[in-house]
């Protein structure tokens, strides 16, 4: 008797997953995503968790559709945010400076600070073990932003 009544209690126990189960995925099925639009000023090693969390799914599990775009400089993440083509841009704060300053009807608001300090790496062909500054004397340096200057050490 008592070996029928755990039986009894352990599929009741299971059916009762099953079902929970069944209307968790349902839920998950009809539950729509908000599509957020972002423009990316370049495309950065310091945005890595932004790809990372895009890649696996975890803006999809908070109920989010991101659509990533490349807008190749920030007067481009201005004009896609100005004229509504996106949601949210990723640049510098001096966007947001000089839409406020151009005395534009509609300014952009500054939110969120994802970095502070420039983007910029230096690299080398060639693998240099112990790296110092003084390594550079007599060798060119590229900068790498449009309309930086290739300078000699």
């Amino acid at each position: 008797m008592r070996k029928k009544i755990i039986t009894t209690i352990g599929v009741i126990f299971i059916f009762v997953i099953c079902l929970m189960t069944l209307y968790e995925s349902k839920n998950v099925e009809n539950k729509k995503l908000t599509k957020v639009k972002v423009a990316e000023v370049a495309h950065s090693v310091f945005y890595a968790p932004q790809y990372a969390a895009i890649n696996n799914g975890y803006f999809e599990d908070v109920g989010l559709d991101i659509d990533l775009t490349l807008a190749s400089g920030a007067d481009k993440v201005v004009a896609a945010l100005l004229s509504n083509d996106v949601d949210i841009g990723l640049s510098g704060i001096e966007a947001t400076i000089y839409v406020y300053n151009g005395r534009e009807e509609n300014y952009l608001k500054t939110f969120a600070q994802l970095t502070q300090k420039d983007g910029s790496f230096l690299v080398s062909r060639e693998k240099i073990d112990n790296f110092k500054l003084e390594d550079l004397k007599g060798k060119y340096v590229i900068g790498g932003r449009k309309g930086e200057r290739i300078t000699k050490g």
